[in-house]
């Protein structure tokens, strides 16, 4: 994990530095984080948002602190119309690159390589083909990047660091969000007068793949409820590591 910062050219990426920065970063607002962060890797830097609400607000920071910068979605042929069309409005209104990525697999090729409907039978093994390998071939000429986790979300998110190593990907992940609660979220979203999408009034407190992702009886706001409802599956296997419960269906990483 040898690397540099232009603010410390000559410091080393050690277990010790990283829990220092995650000490100052604590008490720090996001913007203060992700000034770091655009000033530390520069164009090595991305983004990468399903459009959630938290995803909207960094895209919104970002376009003031850096225009131009990298956000990238991860396009599985699955996502909820409504998510496609929150992307071009996202593009148009603020000073961003959203980029869609795709892993080269149609449904259909999925479907003669594994069978039908594979998000049913095994939806870790569909994750991974459609999200977890475009990812990291996308993150390979890249050093750092910027995912809305935060810690109020799950369970499994509940002690994000603010900044990581990612062995997986070979790049830092910076949740510049992680200590931020569901309501400052919305709060800055009606403050800024951002889109977001409609689904969120329909029920849905968390939006991925629409084969996957159903409403919540009395859901407010923004959580991963809804997501695999009828499984033990809590997560994608975007933010988790091989190995962990999420990771245990898809085989060879290949």
């Amino acid at each position: 994990m040898a690397s540099s910062s232009p603010d410390a050219p000559d410091a080393p990426w050690t277990r010790t530095r990283m829990a220092a920065l995650n000490a100052q970063f604590e008490p720090h607002g996001p913007e203060a984080i992700l000034n770091w962060a655009v000033h530390t890797f520069g164009d090595a830097l991305a983004q990468g948002t399903g459009f959630g609400p938290s995803g909207i607000v960094i895209m919104h920071m970002l376009a003031d602190l850096r225009p131009g910068t990298t956000v990238f979605y991860l396009d599985t042929d699955l996502l909820f119309p409504e998510t496609y069309e929150l992307s071009e409005d996202l593009d148009a209104q603020l000073d961003v690159d959203v980029t869609r990525v795709h892993g080269g697999l149609s449904l259909e090729e999925q479907a003669e390589q594994e069978g039908d409907e594979l998000w049913n039978r095994t939806p870790n093994r569909c994750c991974f083909l459609r999200k977890v390998k475009p990812l990291k071939n996308f993150l390979a000429d890249r050093r750092a990047w910027i995912t809305g986790v935060r810690r109020d979300q799950s369970e499994a998110r509940a002690d994000a660091d603010i900044l990581s190593w990612v062995p997986r990907y070979g790049v830092f992940k910076i949740n510049p969000l992680a200590n931020w609660t569901q309501k400052e979220v919305w709060k800055y979203l009606f403050e800024h007068d951002l889109p977001y999408n409609p689904k969120h009034d329909q029920g849905y407190p968390s939006l991925g793949c629409v084969p996957c992702t159903e409403p919540v009886d009395g859901a407010d706001g923004y959580t991963r409820e809804g997501r695999w409802s009828d499984t033990d599956k809590t997560e994608c296997g975007l933010h988790t590591s091989p190995g962990q419960a999420d990771e245990s269906q898809t085989a060879a990483e290949s």
